[in-house]
């Protein structure tokens, strides 16, 4: 997992937020989810190829990732790392191929945004989905992440 950083310039005519070092050349599509309460998580959904860029526009969210050792039978102790991202700062979390992810809204009515690096029809085929309770989803960041 990756962070790349952004900045936010604010003056009496607004707020703008925006991450620069993020290139979009990779980017085959986008979508937002809004989470109406801070109770609903939505884990674990994977990809052995497809790469996922999120964005909080609203709100806050604690995004849960594991790379996955066997996507038969994955092992049940898997290292989970967590990070949260708010809308107060300008922060893009990627998160490669070869991982599950999970996220939660920290605030009700928050909005993540994530882009991916492969069409809705590729990644249908790439979709791999594991039950909720096949880990403990992580409620506090606990990783150490690159920046860029």
């Amino acid at each position: 997992m990756q962070i790349i950083k952004g900045n936010i310039h604010k003056d009496q005519r607004g707020i703008v937020r925006f991450v620069n070092d993020f290139h979009f050349e990779n980017v085959k599509r986008f979508y937002a989810i809004t989470h109406p309460d801070t109770d609903t998580i939505r884990a674990w959904q994977g990809h052995k190829l497809e790469t996922k860029y999120f964005f909080v526009s609203k709100g806050s969210f604690i995004i849960n990732s594991i790379a996955i050792d066997n996507w038969e039978s994955p092992s049940k102790d898997l290292k989970i790392n967590a990070y949260t991202l708010i809308d107060t700062q300008s922060e893009i979390l990627t998160i490669p191929p070869g991982r599950v992810n999970g996220f939660k809204a920290l605030e009700a009515d928050s909005t993540l945004i994530v882009f991916s690096d492969m069409l809705l029809e590729d990644s249908k085929m790439d979709d791999i989905r594991f039950p909720l309770d096949l880990w403990k989803f992580v409620t506090r960041s606990n990783s150490e992440l690159n920046t860029v």
